[in-house]
């Protein structure tokens, strides 16, 4: 979601040997304090914290060829090295046009996206007039805080124009759902108030970024989460060339291995654990050297307990992905798996992002959707940006919603097609009911993406087109009428182009 101390104090004119024991005594009480209560709110690192005011712009997935509309919406950020801001993807995530400001100043300056990563909700904004940045001492990055650290979140949240700081500790370290893009990262639980408009605002320690604030958790107090300091680490080191590769994943789906039948049953000894994989994902870089009921035990050297965690430091254990994503696309995984009852060393290249062989992928920014349109009948691959468009996802039909959560890509499909709009004509007249069916074969040929679709309909030199819905109904179209009906069909719905951008050149 976008989103959008004075105190005066009065002083008794003392002298001669009363005033110095006083002033000591003063003295002594202020080093005390200071020793035993330090400020984890640095008030000098105020300069570096910078408002973000963001336009931008979402397609209306219902009607996939045009946008919704302008909004607007603030968040935060913080200047790090090399004049660069950093702040949250999701501040600026389909954006047409961005100011920021330095806190206790009043000018706005124009920024632009550099670098973003929705998959981590991370961004860098370039400012290119050098006054913005003069003066300031950009913020430096710490390391991964330990639980109960005290922190301070800077930021400016709803509620005034100001700089807002709020103290808190951080009460969990463990792998999180990130809301941005639905990935599962490393990430920190903190108790300070993080409200909209603090997202994007930096979590500091001693001084150092520790984190940045992007998400809270709506049915609880005192709950906020920040992008931990080694996956902004990872973030600035992959895109220091210009260039955002992606945090990788091995394609793989896993079952946890409590049950001691199950240990059995896969052979596994009394001291191994492990878990048990159930997929792995066509075009990974694992297929081929993992197979489905292989157990996984080790990951980097690292065993693997039943429950899918690894040790992280002293008792804390973490997701074993961890293991995977802190590293570098083009980089190896070192993996042991137990297969037959035997034991295997593997080696994985790290080549795919993670999530990206989902069979529905989560939400899509800065791009826009994948449509094409034949006689008034309107095709998208499923995303979750079209289950969206629904209040809630209990009103989304049962059958998107299984896709979503249990669909996986196979060899013969890599993309569910929707026929997601019925353009009322008369080619379209008594196939209304088959709004939001899945298409599965289209002319006799099996489609797995849309490009296949699109390919089906261009190569047939048929009487009709057959579009055919997974349940076996069909929708029969006569293909001349197309040809003279379909220039007609976008004029009157005001659509400049049948197909999408990035179908422009399938034919």
């Amino acid at each position: 979601m976008k989103e959008k101390y004075y105190q005066k104090r009065s002083h008794n004119i003392l002298q001669g040997g009363h005033m110095k024991i006083i002033v000591r005594l003063l003295l002594a009480i202020a080093l005390t304090v200071m020793l035993v209560t330090p400020s984890y709110a640095q008030r000098n690192l105020e300069e570096a914290i910078v408002k973000i005011y963001a336009v931008y712009s979402e397609y209306d997935y219902d009607m996939p060829w045009q946008l919704s509309g302008q909004s607007r919406g603030v968040g935060s950020g913080c200047i790090i090295s090399g004049n660069k801001v950093l702040t949250n993807a999701h501040v600026v995530a389909d954006q047409t046009f961005i100011q920021v400001k330095r806190a206790g100043q009043a000018k706005k300056y124009n920024a632009a996206v550099e670098v973003v990563a929705h998959e981590c909700d991370l961004a860098l904004l370039k400012v290119d007039d050098p006054a913005f940045f003069a003066g300031v001492k950009p913020l430096t990055l710490g390391d991964l805080p330990r639980m109960r650290d005290k922190v301070a979140v800077y930021g400016f949240p709803i509620g005034g124009e100001e700089l807002s700081i709020t103290e808190g500790v951080v009460s969990r370290v463990e792998h999180t759902h990130y809301s941005h893009s639905g990935s599962n990262l490393l990430s920190c639980q903190i108790d300070a108030a993080i409200n909209p408009g603090n997202s994007g605002g930096p979590v500091i320690k001693n001084e150092k970024i520790v984190g940045i604030a992007f998400q809270g958790y709506m049915y609880a107090q005192s709950i906020g989460y920040m992008v931990p300091a080694p996956v902004i680490d990872h973030f600035l080191k992959d895109s220091a060339d210009g260039t955002y590769d992606g945090i990788p994943g091995i394609g793989i789906v896993w079952q946890a291995m409590e049950n001691p039948a199950l240990r059995a049953h896969y052979q596994m000894k009394e001291e191994q654990t492990g878990v048990l994989l159930t997929y792995i994902a066509p075009g990974s870089t694992a297929q081929g050297i993992m197979q489905t009921g292989d157990v996984l035990l080790a990951i980097e050297g690292r065993p693997i307990a039943n429950d899918g965690t690894i040790p992280l430091r002293g008792t804390e254990r973490i997701h074993f992905a961890n293991a995977v994503q802190a590293k570098f696309i083009g980089e190896t995984v070192r993996c042991r798996l137990l297969r037959g009852g035997k034991i295997m060393e593997v080696t994985i290249s790290l080549l795919i992002s993670t999530d990206s062989t989902r069979l529905v992928p989560h939400t899509q920014y800065d791009r826009a959707p994948t449509y094409y349109i034949v006689g008034g009948l309107v095709f998208q691959p499923l995303t979750q940006n079209y289950l969206d468009t629904w209040d809630s996802m209990d009103n989304v039909p049962v059958h998107l919603t299984n896709y979503y959560y249990y669909g996986k890509q196979s060899e013969d499909r890599k993309q569910v097609i929707v026929l997601t709009n019925i353009l009322a004509d008369d080619l379209t007249v008594g196939y209304d009911d088959f709004k939001d069916h899945v298409i599965t074969e289209v002319n006799g040929k099996r489609i797995s993406t849309i490009a296949d679709m699109v390919k089906a309909i261009e190569e047939t030199e048929g009487t009709y087109h057959v579009f055919t819905d997974e349940w076996g109904d069909q929708i029969v179209l006569e293909r001349g009428k197309i040809n003279e009906a379909q220039k007609m069909i976008l004029e009157k719905y005001k659509i400049d182009s049948a197909r999408s951008v990035d179908l422009r050149g399938v034919q």
